[in-house]
Parts: structure tokens; C-alpha cells; sequence
């Protein structure tokens, strides 16, 4: 329990009953539970109500841009890549504004991990429609309801090139725990979608809404099935929730891929001299 609340920071802020709480819980719970201390993971932070956790979260962490704590977390990973890199972002934060840093981390299969608070809204701004909103959800941004069909992050991940593809839910901790732990275990890029209601804002996809529509993947469900994978990721199309891992294979990390990098010492603990001299000379 001392490890655990090594990591509280102040107290959270969020609306009573929110998602979010959840998920700090369970994020906090994961990090004790792997034996991590703060001095031991780095932490990037998007922009939003999950961004918050910056405050509530002690590690050595920073707070990003909105849309690039991916990126951040990037280069955070190739000057300690010995150190677990999480990144705790909004639905908006990621697959909107980051939408383009999400693909290609998917792609260069970074051996990093991404924490997504799904919920529909950009719920710190006060309830703006977000890229996972249904078709037709209204909210202040589109009263008349929104027009385009939602983005679709978990195929998206699988198609990209994730090599690590969960789906959780804010009302179940335990399972939300388990997966997190699992997605920093992976040697590789991990992304953990969680389904979490937004109390304030979000009136359809409630914890009520969520509870009837999830349902657990079976033990004997194959996670190394690319096209089981993709077939279970449009399934919320139909508005069927798979929680569990989706998708897990195992590949070359970014990281394992670059020469200057060895396998005892990452960037920041190697010699640094440069000599200017060398470097100059095409310039001379």
C-alpha cells in the first residue's frame, strides 16, 4: 500500500461519479502492483479532463500540447529506453487532434503505452463533440447532431501496426488494472482503450448504457488472430463492447532497430562527446 500512495499527487477534481476516477485508481493500482516507483516510470500527459492527472499523478511527468503527448513520449523512450513510457490521454486528445501521431506509432511499433479515457466529449472544455461520438450525438458543438460516422480506434490500431490492442471499461478497475499492467508489460506499442462515461456531459453512454452492452472476450478467444482482431473491432458499430485484448503478436520494437542504441545503455548514459569538427566539415 506504501507504493500505492507513493504515487497520489492532490487530490483529484474530477465531477463526482466521473470515469476518470476509475481509471486513476486503476493506473496508479497497475504501476504499485509492477513494483514501479515514480522515479521509475515517465509519464506524458494530454490535454483534457484526463490531463488533469498530471496534477493527481506523481511520477516524473509532463504535461504535453494538445495532441502531442505522443511524440513527447517518442522522444522520452529513445533517450531512456530503458524506462516504461505511459501516456494518459483523452479520446479528443489522441484520435482527434493527435490522430496523425497515432498512426504512426502504430507503425514504428514504439515501445510505449497508451492510456485512452474514451467518453465521447471533449469534457473539459464543457461537452464538445468528440471523434468517437456516435453518429448523431449532439452536444453544444453540433445540436443538430453530429455527422460524421466515429472514428474507429481500435481497427485503426490493429490495421496501423499496434502490437498490443485492449479495450477496458471505467466500471470495472480490476479488469482495467489487469489490462494496464498487461499493455506496460508488452514489449512493443500498447494501447488500452477505456470506455469511461463522462457524468456531466455525455448522457447516452452511460455506466448503464456500457454495463448492457460489453461483454468479456472467452479464455479461448485468439489474440494472435489479426483478423478475429479486426472483426471484434467493428463490432461497437453495433454497439457491442469487446473488453479484453484484442490483439497481441510480438515485433521489433522501434527502439531494438537503432544501432546507437545498445542493449545495456540507452542514449542518455552513453558518451556524448560530439566532435563539432567532423560534423562542420560539410558545411565548411
Amino acid at each position: 500500500m506504501s507504493i500505492l500512495n507513493d504515487f497520489n499527487g492532490y487530490n483529484p477534481t474530477w465531477c463526482p461519479g466521473c470515469g476518470d476516477w476509475g481509471i486513476g485508481v486503476a493506473i496508479k493500482s497497475a504501476l504499485a502492483q509492477l513494483n514501479f516507483t515514480p522515479s521509475k516510470v515517465m509519464v506524458v500527459f494530454g490535454i483534457g479532463c484526463s490531463g488533469n492527472m498530471n496534477d493527481f499523478l506523481n511520477a516524473y511527468a509532463i504535461h504535453a500540447l494538445h495532441g502531442r503527448a505522443i511524440p513527447m513520449a517518442i522522444g522520452m523512450k529513445i533517450a531512456k529506453s530503458k524506462m516504461p513510457v505511459l501516456c494518459i490521454v483523452g479520446d479528443g486528445d489522441c484520435y482527434g487532434e493527435g490522430g496523425n501521431h497515432f498512426l504512426h506509432v502504430c507503425r514504428g511499433n514504439h515501445d510505449i503505452t497508451v492510456i485512452v479515457h474514451d467518453n465521447g466529449v471533449y469534457g473539459l472544455t464543457t461537452g464538445q463533440v468528440a471523434p468517437t461520438a456516435q453518429k448523431g450525438f449532439k452536444s453544444k458543438s453540433t445540436p443538430n447532431g453530429i455527422l460524421e460516422v466515429p472514428i474507429n480506434p481500435l481497427s485503426l490500431a490493429i490495421t496501423q501496426g499496434a502490437t498490443f490492442v485492449a479495450q477496458s471499461f471505467a466500471g470495472d478497475t480490476p479488469k482495467t488494472v489487469a489490462l494496464i499492467k498487461e499493455g506496460i508489460s508488452h514489449k512493443g506499442f500498447s494501447v488500452v482503450n477505456i470506455l469511461q462515461p463522462c457524468v456531466t456531459f455525455n448522457k447516452v453512454n452511460t455506466y448503464e448504457y456500457y454495463r448492457q452492452k460489453i461483454y468479456t472476450l472467452p479464455d479461448t478467444y485468439d489474440t494472435s488472430n489479426r483478423e478475429a482482431a479486426i472483426a471484434k473491432s467493428i463490432e461497437p458499430e453495433k454497439e457491442k463492447f469487446p473488453i479484453g485484448i484484442l490483439y497481441k503478436i510480438e515485433r521489433a520494437t522501434f527502439t531494438d532497430q537503432i544501432g546507437s542504441i545498445s542493449q545495456d545503455k540507452s542514449l542518455l548514459e552513453k558518451d556524448r562527446f560530439v566532435n563539432y569538427d567532423i560534423l562542420l566539415e560539410d558545411f565548411l
